[in-house]
Formats: C-alpha cells, sequence, structure tokens
C-alpha cells in the first residue's frame, strides 16, 4: 500500500532569483531523504510561487523496507584464540554492530577467513518518521541570504507563515518557528483565501480555485501564450528575454498580460537605454517593429486577474516615465560632458590597490593594444584607431548613465563617442572592446575592437596573475577564466596570427615597466600558459573525443588556430575507420624507436637496405610540404601528407632490422626514425589515441 505525501512552505514573497534554487533542492532533500530512510516512492514533483515552496510525491510506501547486512570483521586468526574464545577485536567488532557474537558466521575471502555479522533491521511505519524527516528537511535548506524573525533562532530564506505536511489524509505533526503543519493552504493574496486540500493529489487544483497556479510550467505557458496573442492582435514583436522571463515567472501567482504606452518622444533616447530601464528597473518587456527598431509600448505581467487593466496600465506608464524622465536627464546631462574630462577622472577611480587607478590600467592597455597591432601588420590607419579607441575606452564609466545603469557600458561609451565627433572604427572599439562579454556572446567585429578588447582582457589577467591573484576552484571573482575565453574565442574567430607567448610576452614586458609585478616574469609566464592551456582544452573538449584533444595538446597549444585545426583534422580521421588505425599504429611504431636515437643526423650514404632509402625519399618528399601546411594551419592536408608516409614506414619495418649490430648502421636508422618522429609531433602525439 501506498499514499501521496505533500509537504508545503508558505513565507512571506521570496525574491525571485532565489526560487529555482529552492525548489530544486527542496525536491533533492526529499529525494534524498525518502531513499536513505529506506522509503519506496514514486515521482517527486515540485510547484513554487513567490509565496510557497512545495513538493507532492506520489506513492509513498507506508513502511520502511526491511533490511538484513551483513559486515565482514577481523579474521578468524585475530578473532579467536587457540581455545576458541573471542578475542577483544571481535568482542568490538560486536559490540560496533550491536550483534551477539555467538551469532558471527565464518567465510572465506581470499584464502582467509573471516567473521561476519548479519545485521537485520525491520522497517518502521512511514508515518512514524516522516515529522522528524521533514523537519530535518526545513533545517538543512540553505539559501544565498537568511533571515530571522521574531525571538527565533531558526532562520530561512524568508518568515515562514504557514505549513502544510499530509501523508494520505493525515496531518504529519511538524512544528517549526512557532507554526504547526496542518491542511489549509493560503490563496491568492488579494484574489483567493484559505483553503483545506483534502489529499494531497487534490493540491494543485484546491490552489486553482484560489487564483493560484502552482505548476511553475504552466505558469510560463500561460505567460508566453498571452504574449504571443498580444503580439499577434497588434502586429507586434515583443522581445522575450530568457532570465526576465524566469524571474517575471516567480514575481506571479496568477499571470495576466498587459500593455501600456510612454511618450514617443523618450524615442530619441538610445533605444539600449530604454530597453535596459524597462527590463531591469521596472520588469517589462519591450515592444518592437519588424526592423528591431523600439516602438513606445511595453509589455507587463500583472499577479491577478483581468479586472481593471486600463487602471494597472496607467499606474504602470506613470511609474515607466519617471524612470525614463531620469534616463532622459542622464543622458542629457552625458552630453555636456567633454571625453578628454571624463578621461582625467579616470585617475581618481581605484582599479586594484596593487594595480593602481583606472587611468594606469588605460595606459596599459594602450601600450598592449599597440605593441599587438605593431605584432599583426595593422595597417597605419588602424594603428591610430587602436590608439585612441584605447585611450578612451573606459571614459564612459564616469558617466551619469552608467552609472544608474552598469550593464551599458560600451554601450553609451560608443553613442557619446560618436556624437562627440569619434572615427566610427574608434567609436565601435569602445563598445567592443567589452566583447566578448559571456559564452556564445559575439566578438568584436572591428579589427580594432579586437585588438584593444584583448589588450584590456590580457591586462587584467597578467596584473592579477602578477600580484597572486590567480583563480583556485570555484573561485574567479575577477572573471579571468572569462576573460581568458574571450581572448581564445577572438583569437579564433578573427583568425589572428599571434600566439600565446607573443600575447603573453607583450604583457609582461608593459607591467613590468610599470612596475605593478610582484613576482617573477618567468612565474607568471608560466602559470599564464597553464592557465590559458586549460581554457584551450575546455574548448577543444566540447567538441572532440578525450583522447583527440589529449594527443593534439601535446604537441603544443602555443598557436590556438593550429592546435583547433589539428583537433578537427584528427577527429575526422580517426572516425574514417580501419585505415587511419594503420596508419597511427606505424606512426607509434616509428615513434618507440625513435626514442632511442643517439642524434638526428641522418647520412643518405650509409643506408644499405631498399626499405630505408624509400623510407628516406618518401619522407623528403613530404617534409616541407608538411611543414608549410602545419604554418599555414592547413591542418587536413598536413595530416593527408603525413599519412602518405604510411607504405613507406610499413615496408621498411618488413625489411630492415633496425637494432643491426653494426653501430653506425642502427644509429643511422634511428636517426631516421627521429626525424620522422619530430616532425609527426609536431602535429599530435599519436600514442594517446584510443581505439
Amino acid at each position: 500500500m501506498s499514499k501521496d505525501l505533500l509537504f508545503e512552505i508558505g513565507l512571506e514573497e521570496v525574491p525571485a532569483r532565489f526560487i529555482p534554487a529552492a525548489i530544486a533542492q527542496l525536491k533533492e532533500r526529499m529525494t534524498q531523504w525518502l531513499d536513505s530512510s529506506r522509503i519506496a516512492h514514486g515521482a517527486v514533483e515540485g510547484y513554487a510561487t513567490p509565496r510557497r515552496l512545495a513538493v507532492l510525491v506520489r506513492e509513498v510506501a507506508e513502511k520502511q523496507e526491511d533490511v538484513q547486512e551483513e559486515v565482514k570483521g577481523p579474521s578468524r586468526k585475530i578473532a579467536q584464540d587457540e581455545q576458541g574464545n573471542w578475542s577483544k577485536a571481535a568482542l568490538g567488532f560486536a559490540r560496533s554492530q550491536g550483534v551477539d557474537p555467538e551469532l558471527f558466521t565464518f567465510k572465506e575471502l581470499g584464502g582467509v577467513e573471516y567473521i561476519y555479522a548479519t545485521k537485520s533491521s525491520i522497517g518502521v511505519p512511514t508515518s512514524e518518521v516522516l515529522a522528524e524527516g521533514l523537519t530535518g528537511i526545513l533545517h538543512a535548506m540553505t539559501f544565498p541570504k537568511f533571515m530571522r524573525w521574531a525571538s527565533y533562532d531558526f532562520k530561512f530564506v524568508r518568515p515562514i507563515r504557514w505549513l502544510v505536511a499530509m501523508y494520505g489524509t493525515d496531518v504529519i505533526g511538524v512544528e517549526i518557528a512557532g507554526v504547526k503543519a496542518g491542511n489549509v493552504t493560503r490563496g491568492h493574496r488579494f484574489l483567493g483565501q484559505d483553503a483545506v486540500i483534502a489529499q494531497p493529489a487534490a493540491y494543485v487544483e484546491t490552489l486553482r480555485g484560489e487564483q493560484v497556479i502552482a505548476d511553475i510550467e504552466e505558469r510560463q505557458r500561460m505567460i508566453l501564450e498571452q504574449i504571443e496573442a498580444l503580439a499577434a492582435e497588434k502586429n507586434w514583436k515583443i522581445a522575450v528575454k530568457d532570465d526576465l522571463l524566469a524571474e517575471v515567472l516567480f514575481l506571479v501567482e496568477t499571470p495576466t498580460v498587459l500593455f501600456g504606452t510612454f511618450d514617443p518622444s523618450f524615442l530619441n533616447i538610445p533605444q539600449e537605454v530604454l530597453i535596459t530601464s524597462m527590463r531591469e528597473h521596472q520588469r517589462y518587456f519591450p515592444v518592437l517593429d519588424d526592423k528591431g527598431e523600439l516602438l513606445p509600448y511595453f509589455v507587463t505581467v500583472r499577479n491577478g486577474g483581468k479586472d481593471s487593466l486600463d487602471v494597472i496600465a496607467k499606474g504602470n506608464e506613470k511609474v515607466l516615465r519617471a524612470r525614463l524622465s531620469d534616463a532622459k536627464f542622464f543622458y542629457e546631462e552625458d552630453q555636456r560632458l567633454e571625453i578628454k574630462d571624463a578621461v582625467s577622472k579616470l585617475e581618481s577611480i581605484v582599479f586594484h590597490e596593487e594595480l593602481g587607478t583606472v587611468g594606469d590600467k588605460v595606459r596599459r592597455v594602450r601600450r598592449i593594444a599597440d605593441m599587438l597591432a605593431q605584432q599583426l601588420g595593422a595597417s597605419a590607419d588602424t594603428g591610430e584607431s587602436v590608439s585612441r579607441a584605447a585611450d578612451i575606452c573606459k571614459f564612459d564609466l564616469v558617466t551619469q548613465m552608467v552609472y544608474e545603469f552598469p550593464e551599458l557600458q560600451g554601450v553609451m561609451g560608443e553613442d557619446y563617442a560618436r556624437k562627440a565627433g569619434e572615427k566610427e572604427e574608434v567609436a565601435k572599439a569602445v563598445f567592443e572592446h567589452y566583447q566578448p562579454r559571456f559564452a556564445g556572446d559575439d566578438v568584436p567585429s572591428t579589427l580594432a575592437g579586437a585588438i584593444v578588447s584583448i589588450a584590456d582582457k590580457l591586462d587584467t589577467i597578467t596584473g592579477c596573475f602578477s600580484i597572486g591573484i590567480i583563480p583556485t576552484g570555484s573561485q574567479d571573482p575577477y572573471a579571468l577564466r572569462r576573460q581568458a575565453a574571450g581572448i581564445v574565442q577572438i583569437v579564433l574567430e578573427r583568425e589572428l596570427s599571434v600566439g600565446l607567448p607573443e600575447l603573453f610576452t607583450i604583457a609582461l614586458d608593459i607591467h613590468q615597466n610599470f612596475g605593478s609585478m610582484k613576482r617573477s616574469a618567468e612565474e607568471v609566464r608560466k602559470d599564464l600558459h597553464e592557465f590559458f592551456g586549460l581554457r584551450v582544452k575546455k574548448l577543444l573538449s566540447e567538441t572532440l573525443r578525450y583522447d583527440v584533444v589529449d594527443a593534439v595538446f601535446s604537441a603544443g597549444y602555443d598557436d590556438v588556430a593550429s592546435v583547433v585545426g589539428r583537433g578537427a583534422a584528427l577527429m575526422d580521421a580517426v572516425q574514417s575507420g580501419e585505415a587511419f588505425k594503420n596508419t597511427v599504429e606505424s606512426f607509434n611504431r616509428v615513434g618507440n624507436l625513435a626514442a632511442k636515437a643517439v642524434h638526428a643526423s641522418v647520412n643518405p650514404e650509409v643506408f644499405a637496405d631498399a626499405g630505408e632509402k624509400n623510407l628516406y625519399a618518401a619522407w623528403q618528399g613530404v617534409h616541407q610540404p608538411y611543414l608549410e601546411a602545419l604554418g599555414q594551419r592547413k591542418t587536413a592536408e598536413a595530416l593527408a601528407l603525413a599519412g602518405q608516409l604510411t607504405a613507406a614506414v610499413t615496408s621498411f619495418f618488413d625489411s630492415v632490422m633496425v637494432m643491426a649490430d653494426d653501430e653506425g648502421v642502427r644509429n643511422n636508422r634511428l636517426a631516421l626514425l627521429a626525424v620522422i618522429h619530430g616532425d609527426l609531433k609536431r602535429f599530435a602525439d599519436f600514442s594517446k589515441l584510443v581505439w
């Protein structure tokens, strides 16, 4: 027999961003407790609104499972003396297991006899352990922030106002912080009332009757369907951002979509400002036309029904008007600030106490960017754009708009730079130097933007490493991993001809000149190389087999584009079939014997066998084209050229005794294999491939 189990925690409104993790945690803890308590159960369903967290567990067994466990103890030799009496070790084992020594059994394991104790545990009725278990779950819950209330020592994400704990139709005797569990839940704060839950399975429908949609997916579906219907009716494109939808979802219990308007004169402000103000401050969805241009409307979700929507819309319009008026004021005030004055203010903003001000950082970024532009062979015009963009890339940090909306840094910089008469490439670079801001974001579209972006990120990473701030475990307060991944992404997608060592050299030279190094340059270089290596390896692991990653990684990753190309080419070859397996086996035979070579100087005049002559000729035929293909990152072509050696290598081993008695002949043959292996390991360590 089984019954459903319901546990609802009624709360004051919980911050929307806390709820998804909280309900997932509650489901996980409930599942773990039931499993560890040997209580069989069915599906565990989670429900959440701003005022409640709940789990409904289907078909919970009425009794714990009985268990019989056999525990191994000490060997018989240790457990008994010569007279057969139990030793102290055996008696201690009996006490620890709670069994009578006379009930020990003996079993042989690996030729040695051991004593075993059989422990039996009879399951108790589920109803007898539920109260303690649910209380323990409540106490174990964790949140980003806690609250205490009244005089209670107990703390939770928000004060608990009611509890529902039911096993079948029976109420479970849970009490915490002065709140006793019952079978009465609370409906919508304004539209519903308290309601008795007849049985756990009726939970969702009982709340629906009190204007609460407890099912998270159903509530989201209702919001999206209403938004889509409104968009179709008005011929609008309503921009639904996933993170905003996820937040709005946990701000309402009964969702009703409505729209409002704002003064079209506000459209003179950049639409990014208006959209940010609507999304971040008011949790509104912006409305766009077919061309992606902002329209003077907004969409919001009400926590209630369809009554008096016009009144609700007017209230929201009034609040938004004030927000947009503030944004307009900030925007107009910022126009009066000249870029040179804004840049001078950066001298008073501390970037890091050991790395100086933001002004110091900008000077380092300018130097790194200039040297990188030279390294990449940028044109004089691009070089000028790089220098100017680097000089002013942070000026918008002191504007009122960015102070109010930090997420608009770069966006406002581009707009203000353009209005101040800066070159288009410079204005775009001011925005693009923050890209990519997150995984999957675009890389800079201009070369100037790409160079300044790399310079900015490289300065931050090198500066932090130079004073001992290196990410460990999950700790990365300066987002150095994300910035390193951004550099790798830019180098790849922009196909920049620069290696990691060159980047490190430029950044380290600049930091040494600025006197910000607290560690030796070689220590920092080593740490940087390993740190970026992990980012490259993670990138490769997203699309390649682990052994392919290990193989190409072993051949070096200084040239990021090369290692990615080699990985892709090798992956394709590995998947091509048995023929390539034979090629790899021949490569590995070369590598195994090449390790015994005493030098890598080949003398063709010493060759005595046709097999070694043919192999030398084959290698000479592909050696230069192979190296050129690798240098040009034509990795598939390079691997195909290397593969042309397969037949000659096979014939060589079939006809030639490599370890000849004559030392000169032997060393010459080993040298031949060594030079071939030297070429092959530029591509990958083929011995790491797993078949």
